[in-house]
């Protein structure tokens, strides 16, 4: 999943570092979701399920075989997910999803008992999470990061309000996939740990302009907010000439920008954020097409 993939460490409850490369994979406990904004066209859960041949309809929410999987143990005796992981969850859901609020509370007991992991989930319902959280939440768990997707200045200003008014301990935003001009100084503030961006991937993806990116960027550092771009998507808009990037190269040609913009501050979660170049650079290559 590529809007993980600025996630290399893990956290403890006490914030301790975790070593990098220590990630627990993905957890999905539910699979299956519905669209409810215009960055779910094209899903690329919705297109997984097509490739395999899925016998269930993409958004109808189902238990997996994988609800239990913070708490199962191996032969010996140890947890599968070591202790110290980074365990991405409900990639294949949204984790707020009304169709599960039967099945949470016992997803927020074993996140609760694996206190040694960290666990990142992203959502575009951040308006359910006063009813979706535990009794004992008070202003957040210490090991869990909450992202709220944007994916256009509509739905920033829609959900962000929101976001930064609840009690969450280590948030982001996370604008993929990116489909317009975004100003979010308005919510670029100590309660944002980080800001991920990205294109869109697939066959049918709409275009990602590098002037967003460049701009959402600026908008960042002015604001002392760190700051990733992940992936340039499928079609990427540079300098007027687009570019269609396949898959493979997505995430490497996004690093290749040399854009990140990472900063060592207290209110970041210790172990999270791996220590990037700040430095910027106004070139990128794309090659390999």
């Amino acid at each position: 999943m590529g809007y993980a993939l600025f996630l290399r460490d893990g956290i403890t409850k006490r914030g301790e570092r975790v070593k990098a490369g220590k990630t627990g994979g993905d957890w999905n406990p539910w699979h299956g979701c519905t669209k409810i904004s215009p960055g779910c066209k094209h899903c690329y859960v919705y297109r997984q399920d097509e490739m395999y041949g899925e016998e269930k309809e993409s958004s109808v929410c189902r238990k997996t075989q994988s609800f239990s999987l913070p708490i199962k143990r191996t032969r010996d005796g140890s947890f599968k997910i070591p202790s110290g992981s980074m365990v991405f969850t409900c990639f294949t859901s949204d984790f707020l999803l009304a169709d599960a609020d039967g099945w949470r509370p016992e997803c927020w007991e074993m996140i609760k008992k694996r206190s040694d992991c960290a666990f990142y989930f992203f959502t575009k319902r951040i308006e359910r999470l006063p009813q979706c959280l535990p009794p004992d939440w008070g202003d957040g768990y210490d090991n869990v990061l909450i992202g709220c997707t944007a994916e256009n200045q509509e739905y920033a200003d829609k959900r962000l309000p929101i976001f930064l008014d609840l009690p969450i301990k280590h948030r982001s935003i996370i604008a993929a996939p990116l489909l317009g001009k975004i100003d979010f100084s308005p919510y670029l503030c100590e309660k944002i740990d980080m800001l991920s961006v990205g294109g869109e991937s697939g066959t049918e993806a709409r275009v990602c302009d590098y002037n967003w990116v460049l701009d959402i960027r600026r908008q960042c550092v002015e604001a002392g907010v760190p700051f990733k771009f992940h992936q340039t998507g499928a079609r990427f808009l540079k300098d007027g000439k687009l570019y269609k990037v396949r898959r493979p190269y997505q995430i490497i040609q996004a690093k290749k920008a040399g854009i990140d913009y990472l900063l060592d501050s207290d209110r970041m979660p210790e172990g999270v954020l791996p220590k990037l170049s700040a430095e910027f650079s106004d070139d990128i290559t794309l090659e390999g097409y």
